[in-house]
């Protein structure tokens, strides 16, 4: 076959440090704007994000050539610089969760992205990644998950 041919979607989760609730409504459109602008400069596209005071989620789409973990280290210490200028003492949470994302699954994972606000009003984070996890087959441990 000439050429690659690939469409590679992820939903990314991560936390501000400590769980803490720093995300305020007021900067919460920029931060995901400004995240969006990170990932194009690395050649990927945010489709959709949506989350809480304490953590964000993305869909996002990938090219092959991409490490997700140094995508992931970019994303996290220049939006965590951005929004320090913004509310002092802000920052991310160590490591990330993500699942990848079927064509078929898209827009599930796209309104459950958008819709976190309501989500959020019947389940905790905690009770929503371990849903996730489970959901996905993730092996975890509780005591390590929430340290």
């Amino acid at each position: 076959m000439a050429g690659t041919y690939s469409k590679l979607l992820f939903h990314i989760v991560f936390s501000t440090k400590d769980r803490r609730p720093l995300i305020r409504p007021e900067f919460e459109d920029e931060l995901y704007r400004y995240l969006g602008g990170v990932l194009r400069n690395q050649n990927a596209v945010l489709l959709d994000a949506g989350g809480m005071p304490d953590h964000v989620h993305l869909l996002v789409k990938l090219i092959p050539s991409h490490r997700l973990s140094d995508l992931m280290r970019d994303m996290k210490a220049n939006s965590s610089a951005w929004m320090s200028a913004r509310v002092p003492g802000f920052s991310w949470q160590d490591g990330y969760a993500v699942f990848s994302v079927s064509e078929s699954q898209y827009e599930t994972v796209a309104n459950y992205i958008r819709g976190q606000k309501e989500h959020h009003r019947q389940r905790d984070f905690r009770a929503e990644l371990e849903a996730i996890f489970s959901r996905h087959g993730v092996v975890f441990d509780r005591k390590l998950l929430w340290k």
